[in-house]
């Protein structure tokens, strides 16, 4: 397998890893799938996120390939979920809404304690990653983000767009160019799911995930 961190080819001066490339173009899939709300979103998410482990791991970025195995954790707990509602759900369709003052209370406080932790973490051992605080943020807005997105919650959307507003200046500066590319592209992509998220919210009045299309 070591041939994933062999250069691909190179682009604007930087050189692209397959690892990198491969990685990351099934993330844009697995975005892509989410937001016509497929559950095959959460199996190309879990293959996006072994991919990108190796990348990350052989770039000494542990905040980046721990987030990884987040990403991978989360897929299959989320393709549970889906899964369930599926079976539960009529109309076999994912019921999305936007969360509760309490949820979102709950999800910043997370994200922000978690980032406080994890940044600790970094910090107490160097080796673990050469950009504490960035790499935090970005570990723990994944983990944010990726639960509200199994949870059906239309704010996932939005922490996405936080978690790339960090992604794109460390992917390139680590020397990580194609990831950088990608995050300006998810950028869009979550624009445009964030809108037609909200559009269904307000004809899918159902508070709880019931589902999701195959």
């Amino acid at each position: 397998m070591t041939w994933l961190n062999s250069e691909a080819f190179t682009a604007f001066g930087q050189k692209i890893i397959w690892s990198d490339a491969i990685g990351n173009t099934m993330g844009l899939i697995a975005l892509a799938l989410g937001w016509k709300r497929s559950i095959w979103t959460w199996p190309t998410q879990f293959l996006s996120g072994a991919i990108l482990f190796v990348a990350f791991a052989a770039g000494h970025l542990s905040g980046n390939a721990g987030k990884q195995v987040v990403v991978m954790l989360v897929a299959l707990w989320g393709w549970a979920q889906w899964t369930r509602g599926k079976r539960q759900a009529q109309d076999a369709s994912l019921a999305v809404r936007f969360a509760s003052w309490r949820e979102r209370g709950l999800l910043l406080g997370a994200a922000a304690a978690g980032t406080l932790a994890v940044t600790g973490l970094f910090t107490l051992y160097p080796w673990m990653s050469w950009n504490p605080l960035p790499d935090a943020y970005i570990f723990v807005g994944t983990i944010v983000a990726m639960y509200a997105q199994a949870k059906g919650l239309v704010e996932f959307w939005f922490a996405w767009l936080l978690v790339d507003a960090v992604g794109v200046p460390l992917a390139f500066t680590s020397g990580y160019a194609f990831s950088a590319f990608v995050y300006v592209i998810y950028g869009a992509l979550v624009l445009w799911g964030a809108y037609d998220w909200y559009q269904r919210s307000r004809t899918t009045p159902a508070p709880a995930l019931e589902g999701a299309t195959a």
